[in-house]
């Protein structure tokens, strides 16, 4: 289990109120900052609407907010953390100085990680003081309840503080997505964005609606990739021979020119069509309300997962 106690987190949109309950939902002692105060208001409100699923996920009866404190300096936020964990903006020369910052700051010891979902660890860490203890933890959306972590090296990242990263998003109840070594966009992001730039071409085609496509996942692919991935679905698509058949039959269609995986022209047409087919879609209800019936979804569908989980591994 992991020694790191006392974590501060940079940045407090979406991603890190996240991270904020789910370190808190474990007993860490959390410091926040964000030079936008008005953020720390909606940490609030966001805190009492997520606890109920929170709460049912992880098994906790309570949630003690003695062990948060918002900070309005950097400097403070950073003095006592043993991990920092950065949620600014998604670009380079704005984490390239923010690094610099923090690591100037913090303790030689504590581990710095970003929550980008795909720039290049060396470059971020660029002008960083130690950049042996810094990394990528790239986490999902909603944080608080997925356990997807993706941990990228950078190429003066040592194992030492790799290893410790690992033992501390689990003893947050997560599963770390070890990447050999940086690349950008990672493992998981490189995926769904093949699906969106295919999205896009067949909505711009006009083949389907975002409704369908949402639809061919929903009720296809995306009921078994929760359980398995897309790897081994495939290997079970083989039959007895496993992958190795699939291969032999379905490897030929690799040639077929099916996918077009550059990305298409946003025309105002195409922009129009997502835009008024996700509203379409959404039926009146706000993104809120949605964020709501989804947490409660993905809370139910990790607790029956985990059943099924414990057979297959």
């Amino acid at each position: 289990m992991s020694k790191l106690k006392k974590v501060a987190v940079i940045g407090t949109g979406v991603i890190g109120v996240g991270w904020i309950i789910r370190c808190l939902a474990h007993n860490k002692i959390v410091y926040a900052f964000d030079k936008d105060l008005n953020l720390k208001k909606n940490l609030a409100r966001e805190i009492k609407r997520t606890w109920p699923f929170v709460k049912k996920l992880f098994n906790k009866k309570k949630l003690n907010l003695k062990n948060f404190k918002y900070f309005t300096s950097i400097e403070d936020t950073l003095r006592d953390a043993d991990f920092i964990q950065e949620c600014a903006t998604e670009n380079y020369s704005l984490k390239t100085k923010l690094m610099s910052s923090i690591s100037k700051y913090s303790k030689k010891n504590a581990i710095i990680a970003s929550s980008s979902s795909g720039l290049l660890p060396t470059r971020i860490y660029s002008h960083c003081k130690y950049p042996e203890r810094a990394l990528i933890g790239h986490p999902f959306n909603p944080v608080y309840l997925l356990p997807a972590v993706e941990i990228v090296p950078g190429k003066k990242t040592s194992n030492k503080f790799i290893n410790q990263a690992k033992k501390f998003y689990q003893s947050i109840s997560m599963n770390p997505i070890m990447v050999k070594k940086e690349l950008p966009g990672y493992l998981s992001d490189r995926l769904q964005e093949a699906l969106w730039r295919e999205g896009l071409h067949i909505i711009s085609e006009g083949y389907a609606t975002t409704k369908d496509l949402d639809r061919a996942i929903e009720d296809g692919p995306g009921l078994r990739w929760s359980l398995m991935g897309t790897f081994l679905t495939f290997h079970l698509a083989g039959g007895k021979s496993g992958m190795k058949h699939m291969l032999e039959q379905f490897g030929p269609a690799l040639k077929l020119p099916w996918t077009k995986l550059k990305a298409p022209n946003l025309s105002r047409k195409l922009i129009n069509r997502l835009v008024e087919g996700t509203k379409k879609q959404s039926k009146g209800k706000t993104v809120e309300k949605i964020s709501i019936i989804r947490d409660e979804y993905l809370v139910e569908l990790q607790k029956l997962r985990k059943k099924y989980e414990k057979k297959l591994r």
